[in-house]
């Protein structure tokens, strides 16, 4: 009998131990990831708040370094090599430890990520790329540590860190343009409807040769028995910006009847815009 209640006691407390009570974390985890151009880039990292608290020059101290956050590194991955301050920053994952100054940050971006706050020895080699943030003040204050992606092109992004009354950003060059010409040239080997769509689109956003741009769209055309409304949309407007206004016209008039059919107000709204904008009648 003993031995049995001995067993149930360990099994009763055993239970207990393993139990694990959830309770929120004083600087959560966040995760965010942004496509720009055809690059990836993944943003992880732990969000403390003031409470109350001066932040830059008081609670993170001006010209020492920082582990950008809380808890584990702040970490940031490119699926592509980056650029940033002209200089090369190889794909891969990094932590981001920063240096706050009064008008500007050092930015640091070092190849072993896997550490708790600061390393707990400092590896010169290990630093893959230093690169300045500009630092200004914000007309409002920022309760929770933010990083944010913004200022999206195809080309570049602005990476920047909220806290306080601070904001701090840096630009980020992402390869586009190779990536794209590189697809094309492929993809012109042995060329489908879309991706002679594709590359004419990309020709006309990026104010290319506009004539190569339309000789695309019209091989794309060609090779369809029924345009989707939205690609004939592309054509009008590459047309139009070729100085072409009577084919833009009919073009444009195809695609509202299509839009129309398929109910898509917003595209029916766009046609008769550039129909309007270019005197159709």
């Amino acid at each position: 009998m003993r031995k049995f209640t001995f067993l149930l006691v360990c099994i009763l407390f055993a239970g207990v131990s393993s139990a694990q009570i959830q309770t929120p974390q004083p600087s959560p985890s966040a995760k965010m990831e942004q496509m720009v151009g055809l690059t990836n880039i993944e943003l992880e990292y732990s969000r403390p708040s003031m409470r109350g608290r001066e932040v830059f020059g008081n609670l993170v101290p001006y010209d020492k370094m920082w582990r950008t956050g809380a808890n584990t590194n702040t970490t940031i991955s490119f699926s592509d090599d980056v650029k940033i301050g002209g200089e090369k920053l190889p794909a891969g994952t990094y932590a981001i430890f920063t240096v706050p100054h009064k008008n500007n940050w050092d930015v640091i971006f070092y190849s072993d990520s896997n550490n708790w706050g600061l390393p707990e020895k400092w590896n010169e080699s290990k630093v893959a790329l230093k690169a300045s943030a500009e630092s200004q003040k914000m007309p409002m204050e920022m309760e929770t540590f933010t990083m944010v992606i913004d200022d999206l092109t195809n080309n570049s992004a602005v990476i920047s860190f909220l806290w306080g009354d601070t904001a701090a950003s840096f630009t980020v060059d992402v390869p586009t343009k190779d990536k794209t010409m590189a697809n094309i040239e492929k993809a012109l080997n042995g060329p489908t409807a879309s991706d002679y769509y594709a590359s004419a689109v990309y020709y006309y956003e990026e104010g290319k040769d506009i004539k190569q741009a339309l000789e695309w769209i019209n091989k794309s055309v060609d090779m369809q028995k029924n345009t989707p409304y939205y690609m004939l949309r592309k054509k009008s407007l590459i047309e139009a910006k070729a100085g072409k206004k009577k084919e833009a016209i009919a073009t444009a008039k195809e695609s509202l009847a299509g839009a129309k059919k398929a109910g898509n107000k917003d595209y029916v709204k766009m046609n008769e815009d550039s129909l309007k904008e270019w005197g159709a009648k």
